[in-house]
């Protein structure tokens, strides 16, 4: 595993509580050494060895404060003192240890390598007795060997607890911006539903009351039939509505393909203009045959959709004047629709209200289903809201 210095500084133990207990923790069995190893030069008959047991071990011992900060300058220090000094030999296999856990393999090795050295060197020169010295070489080799391989290994689990640690991180944060994505879409999908389905049905309300409000002359026979207008339009928006909220509820709600006009109405182009005409809209549609029921469903109702937005932005913006719906398509070509209506119109009660949502909702929509929407003035004044979708042959 190759790392770059900003990773070995990553991996590297930070200069805190912990790293100095750490420190601690080979400053002591350093120290613990040197002093055996100079107890036993003062309890025999001291000799020229003395005072670089006491020297070396000493530096040896404040080499190892050192080596985590410096893991192999101050180690390959304290590996040279082991040489005259006996007292440092613990020090130094420390020091390789040090460098084993910070550094990479190829140093590591080196270190390690510079560690048995020193251990046969200080050897051919202060004979431990006891044994010949090919054993007490071997002994030094496979105890450098040892050190230098328990701190490669220690240092590679090191990484991979850090590496899995890491990964799990970024998959949380993963996790979280997926379900935060998630949420997003659905709020934009409950709100371009509850705009489609209440936006309609509220303004024919609005249409009818204003018209019953403004129309004080009107025979019994008209308001009792603009009431039953009223009181259907209410219960259709009310059913609506409740369709869109049992969705919310639903713990497993339908894909949003599914959200989409009310079963009674379906996708019927007809019933939705002849209701905008009962509102008192002239409307002229021209479907050229085309059935929204024989697109595709994503189609079908993203048309459907198209064509109730501009009769409801035809309401509010240009009441009293004509519009003109558009419809045409066939299998393997497109779908197309298109509301046609002149930019003004009268003073409307619905002229301030709405939030300008309502086509960008619609080109989402228009674009879930494989489309794209198109808006904006025609050269002879008028209104163009079309939809362009795709009808696979």
């Amino acid at each position: 595993m190759s790392l770059t210095s900003a990773d070995e500084a990553r991996i590297g133990w930070i200069w805190s509580r912990g790293g100095r207990v750490v420190d601690l923790g080979g400053f002591v069995p350093a120290l613990a050494a040197a002093v055996a190893v100079v107890w036993g030069d003062l309890a025999g008959a001291p000799g020229r060895h003395l005072a670089a047991d006491l020297v070396g071990g000493a530096a040896a011992c404040a080499g190892v404060w050192l080596c985590r900060r410096w893991p192999v300058s101050a180690g390959l220090g304290v590996i040279a003192l082991s040489v005259p000094a006996a007292s440092a030999s613990v020090a130094a296999g420390i020091a390789a240890l040090i460098a084993a856990l910070h550094r990479r393999p190829r140093v590591a090795i080196a270190v390690g390598a510079a560690g048995v050295g020193a251990t046969l060197a200080r050897f051919a020169l202060r004979p431990p007795g006891l044994a010949p010295y090919p054993v007490w070489a071997l002994v030094g080799v496979l105890f450098g060997v040892a050190v230098t391989v328990w701190g490669m290994l220690a240092r590679t689990r090191r990484e991979l607890v850090l590496s899995l640690t890491e990964r799990a991180h970024r998959a949380e944060a993963d996790q979280r911006l997926r379900a935060e994505e998630a949420r997003r879409a659905e709020r934009l999908e409950i709100a371009r539903e509850m705009h489609d389905v209440l936006a309609h049905r509220l303004s024919l309300l609005v249409v009818h009351a204003g018209a019953l409000e403004f129309n004080v002359d009107a025979t019994p026979g008209r308001v009792a039939e603009a009431a039953g207008v009223i009181r259907s339009s209410a219960r259709l928006a009310l059913e609506e509505l409740r369709t869109v909220v049992s969705v919310l509820r639903d713990p497993a709600p339908p894909p949003p393909s599914s959200t989409g006009p009310p079963p009674g109405g379906g996708v019927d182009l007809g019933a939705l203009v002849e209701e905008s005409r009962r509102a008192g809209m002239r409307v002229d549609l021209r479907d050229h045959g085309v059935r929204l029921s024989e697109a595709p469903d994503a189609a079908g109702r993203a048309a459907y959709r198209i064509v109730q937005e501009g009769l409801t932005n035809a309401r509010k913006h240009a009441p009293g004047r004509p519009v003109t719906v558009l419809v045409s398509g066939a299998r393997g070509v497109e779908l197309v629709v298109e509301v046609r209506n002149p930019l003004h119109g009268g003073p409307s009660a619905l002229a301030g209200t709405g939030a300008g949502a309502g086509l960008a909702g619609l080109a989402e929509r228009a674009s879930l289903a494989g489309g794209r929407l198109e808006w904006g003035e025609t050269a002879d004044g008028a209104f163009r809201l079309a939809g362009r979708l795709p009808w696979p042959r």
